[in-house]
């Protein structure tokens, strides 16, 4: 096991090199730059842009240089831990994810938690009682989740919740502590707008776990060993546990290298229809602006955090399924 995690680590570092020059690379691709697409914005509008503040940017980032010297540039500097410069907020980038970054990641630690406790119940209580009334129901909700878009069900909530309450449900703050630092006070109040996001985000992971895990245990249910220990009087409680439900949580497992990089990605379009303070939307808004070094941090937390996240779930899957080998003893 020692031995496939070593290798593991060490296969992470050519791999994650390799994603870092496809990601300065599809970020380059638009044509132009951020100077560029900023000079043609101020001059739409009858502004100009000073020569100085131009001069230092293509001074201080290359701009103009060869592709690999820009590109070495910002390599350099994140292994120094270095995310580089937003040119859009005019600021470091690490100062600039600040809060968001804690919001997102309360939102999708929130969200998973939501969704496995909601969906595992559910999807045992579904397959031990097969085409039972609450089956038929559950299975049919289920559906629903599955087939309703989450920005969808998003602005679903934001029109009822105005037109029966009166009330807003966008953001995850109140608007006078939206700019405040982090506090007891503004925590608080985001726990109190959490639940929205929450139930949005998850209502289609919740659906699809469920299925997921229904059809795992009844495949498990009807095989060969559960029929074999029921004869032998082993009571159905202690049989579900120990051996059919523990193959099926496989794909509970599995999802870790899915969920982690939504931590940062944090479901960016619900995010942009909810107004939420997270790093979905200044991603999504460094994209399009060309601001090249804070969507290039972004997207290596990403691939960093999807490289991660697979490891441990095959490690998990190693531990909790001994029908999986790793390493040296795969070869047995």
């Amino acid at each position: 096991m020692l031995d496939y995690i070593a290798r593991r680590l060490l296969v992470m570092i050519p791999t994650l090199l390799i994603i870092s020059i496809l990601v300065f690379l599809i970020i380059q691709l638009p044509p132009g730059d951020y100077l560029e697409t900023m000079i043609a914005e101020l001059q739409s509008q009858g502004e100009n842009v000073s020569e100085e503040r131009l001069a230092f940017y293509r001074e201080q980032y290359g701009f103009g240089e060869p592709i690999w010297k820009q590109f070495g540039v910002w390599f350099w500097g994140l292994l120094q831990g270095d995310m580089g410069y937003s040119f859009e907020y005019e600021a470091p980038v690490n100062e600039v994810v600040g809060d968001r970054v804690f919001l997102t990641v309360l939102v999708s630690f929130t969200t998973i938690l939501f969704v496995y406790l909601v969906s595992f119940p559910i999807g045992v209580y579904s397959a031990v009682r097969q085409y039972s009334v609450g089956d038929y129901t559950l299975t049919f909700v289920g559906f629903i989740g599955l087939a309703t878009p989450n920005f969808l069900l998003a602005l679903i909530l934001m029109y009822f919740a105005n037109q029966w309450f009166g009330v807003s449900i966008g953001g995850l703050v109140d608007p006078e502590l939206r700019d405040a630092p982090m506090s007891w006070e503004k925590f608080v109040n985001v726990l109190g707008h959490l639940w929205v996001p929450v139930i949005v985000i998850g209502t289609a992971g919740t659906a699809g776990m469920i299925r997921r895990l229904r059809a795992n245990l009844l495949d498990e249910l009807h095989k060969q060993y559960v029929t074999t220990a029921k004869a032998k009087g082993v009571p159905p409680g202690k049989l579900l546990a120990k051996y059919p439900l523990r193959m099926a949580l496989n794909p509970f497992i599995a999802d870790i290298g899915n969920l982690l990089p939504e931590i940062i990605s944090g479901s960016a379009i619900v995010s942009v229809v909810l107004s939420l303070e997270t790093t979905g939307p200044m991603l999504l808004g460094a994209l399009q602006s060309q601001d090249m070094y804070l969507a290039g941090s972004f997207l290596m937390a990403l691939a960093i955090l999807t490289v991660i996240g697979n490891l441990l779930s095959d490690l998990a899957l190693a531990a909790l399924d001994p029908r999986i080998r790793l390493g040296a003893e795969a070869s047995r």
